[in-house]
């Protein structure tokens, strides 16, 4: 684990709660919620934590309990240093060498050997830094003084934390939904739902019943709880119809009558924000879903994504333009695009941040069903630009002619385009720069020949390769969390313990590197720039490394 994780996991407290039944004082859960996640005490000041260490403190976002303990408050593990669960299950959870106490969801930083908290033994931890025997607490946790009112709320909140029954799991089977929007590419669409069922297929042939409890000598809170329960997964496909402002409602009948414990993979078109929205708001772990243009939310946490689609490739172009020479940076970039398709989105993006540096954008929307015509009057108008940004899909890019009529340098959305398939004109090839938020395909080596190779022995024709291998990624990533997990089975819990996971794959497909720190919502954060080497071919020559925006 990095450092900066490390560093991290001392600005939280080591555990909070109080015993049930206790009469609560004036202060709300809203405000324990608040404390947790965002550092903000009830009276609205900022939560305030002093570390022994050359008396530092911290305060504010820094300081809360999030920060370390997760929001599953379930603690992690950052190198051989555990931070403890902080739910009330597992603080007023008896650790004594005992097979009698009640059971608790294994967790691997769960602490045994250790009293169980009181009310008044847990508010020293919090305030002094002493455990519930006794002993100091590590000098890097920060002590806080919290007042009756807002360690009540805290403790309310936290006991909501515990683990406990989710929808869509029972002990033999784990529900799962994919989505499909109405504009998504029904190519695609044929190539995603063949490997989610070949996957949940082969997931399932071999079911095993639940194993017994284990028991290991010496470490008894782990054997207390440690189930490895095998479920089969079950896919529900929810296809969404009609305007955007209707998948709302869709989505809420499709979870009341199919209750799901994660939205694994799908697609959609250029607009996936209903669907995002709704994943969050009914806190529903959405796993890597094919999409172009996803929603880009710092606060969020339910939603996961490998990349940030034609918003990285926007991203990709400022960069590379805003770090030229100054003799060489244009003045005035003109971007062609069809309204209503992923290009509108990132063609705002772009021009958001090269109007921030002075300069000058222009933007050509193409109806929807314009023809080439539109587009070669559109090309016309760009002549006077330094810079061309082309946010098209193939038929458009094979009509783009005979000849460049911009005179300073073309970009062109490889996502979009068709990657190393795209159908330039011979004369529009060489100068022409493709960005490509992936890995160059001389790059991708046995990272995708895996997934192909799975593809052919179970004879799936294969339409669309890169939705079909992140697909695949997906449905391979979400079941190594699950082993991972046991028989802990939170939402949070899995989006944390992911994030985790996702770093150690050696299968990554289309991407040569995956990180999901927390609180990140993209694995893949950068791509190149290139161009084809010759006038026919799908080789491609790297005119930058990669670039992190």
């Amino acid at each position: 684990m990095t450092a900066w994780r490390l560093v991290a996991a001392s600005l939280a407290i080591v555990a909070a709660g109080a015993l049930p039944g206790r009469a609560a004082p004036a202060a709300s859960a809203s405000a324990g919620e608040s404390i947790y996640l965002h550092g903000v005490l009830g009276s609205g000041a900022p939560l305030v934590g002093n570390r022994e260490i050359a008396g530092t403190s911290t305060q504010g976002a820094d300081a809360a309990c999030v920060n370390c303990h997760q929001h599953s408050g379930l603690g992690s593990r950052e190198g051989t240093f555990f931070i403890p669960p902080v739910t009330g299950d597992y603080l007023f959870q008896t650790h004594a060498h005992s097979g009698d106490d009640p059971l608790v969801p294994y967790v691997e930083s769960m602490h045994g050997n250790r009293s169980a908290y009181t009310t008044a033994t847990l508010a020293r931890a919090i305030r002094e830094g002493v455990d519930s025997d006794g002993r100091a607490l590590s000098p890097l946790m920060p002590r806080y003084a919290l007042d009756d009112a807002d360690l009540a709320a805290l403790t309310e909140y936290l006991q909501r934390l515990s683990v406990h029954r989710v929808a869509g799991v029972t002990s033999s089977e784990l529900q799962l939904a994919t989505i499909f929007t109405p504009d998504a590419d029904p190519v695609k669409r044929g190539g995603v739902l063949d490997v989610l069922e070949h996957y949940m297929v082969e997931k399932n042939r071999f079911p095993l019943p639940p194993s017994p409890r284990m028991w290991s000598s010496g470490k008894t809170a782990y054997a207390k709880s440690m189930y490895m329960a095998n479920r089969r997964w079950r896919l529900h496909v929810w296809d969404l119809t009609g305007a955007a402002s209707t998948w709302r409602a869709q989505l809420e009948k499709h979870l009341h009558d199919e209750p799901v414990y994660a939205v694994l993979s799908g697609l959609g078109g250029s607009n996936w924000a209903p669907v995002h929205e709704f994943c969050e708001e009914r806190q529903i772990p959405c796993l890597f879903p094919n999409v172009e243009v996803p929603v880009e939310a710092d606060r969020d946490f339910y939603d996961l994504y490998f990349s940030r689609g034609v918003l990285l490739e926007a991203g990709l172009i400022a960069k590379q333009i805003l770090e030229s020479a100054p003799d060489k940076r244009p003045h005035v970039v003109e971007q062609v695009y069809r309204r209503g398709d992923s290009g509108e989105p990132a063609a705002h993006k772009l021009a958001e941040q090269l109007k921030a540096a002075g300069i000058q954008v222009r933007g050509r929307g193409l109806a929807p069903k314009e023809s080439s015509h539109g587009l070669h009057a559109a090309l016309a108008d760009s002549a006077g630009a330094d810079a061309l940004v082309l946010w098209l899909r193939p038929a458009d890019v094979a009509a783009l002619g005979a000849a460049s009529v911009v005179r300073g340098s073309v970009y062109m959305s490889g996502l979009m385009a068709g990657l190393e398939a795209a159908p330039p004109p011979a004369a529009w090839r060489e100068r022409t720069h493709l960005t490509f938020p992936l890995d160059l395909p001389d790059r991708r080596g046995v990272r995708l020949d895996y997934p192909l190779g799975w593809f052919t022995l179970r004879r799936i024709p294969v339409v669309a390769l890169q939705v079909q291998a992140d697909t695949y990624l997906a449905c391979s990533i979400l079941t190594e969390t699950m082993k991972y997990m046991a028989d802990t089975i939170s939402r949070e819990y899995l989006i944390e313990q992911l994030q985790d996971m996702v770093e150690r794959r050696l299968v990554t497909g289309y991407y040569p590197h995956l990180v999901l720190a927390p609180n990140e919502r993209f694995a893949s954060k950068g791509g190149y720039i290139a161009h084809f080497s010759g006038p026919e071919g799908r080789q491609l020559t790297a005119d930058t490394s990669w670039l992190v925006p």
